[in-house]
């Protein structure tokens, strides 16, 4: 099963694309900020990482410099 990082501080919108995602058949993990999203794709086999660019503590930008 393909897992996606779902990255976004905004409830309402996680919540829906999580639920969202889940019905097309993917497992979803979520995170509310650029370093939980850091810490969960150095922890977790992760397929895909959706991530929200306005995000707080760690924004969208340095998060991915992070990833790559």
């Amino acid at each position: 099963m393909t897992t996606i990082l779902l990255v976004e501080d905004d409830a309402m919108n996680r919540d829906m694309m999580a639920r969202h995602l889940k019905w097309e058949g993917f497992q979803v993990i979520t995170a509310i900020n650029g370093v939980q999203a850091v810490a969960l794709a150095q922890s977790e086999p992760i397929d895909l990482i959706l991530l929200d660019m306005g995000l707080p503590i760690m924004n969208g930008w340095q998060a991915a410099r992070r990833l790559k």
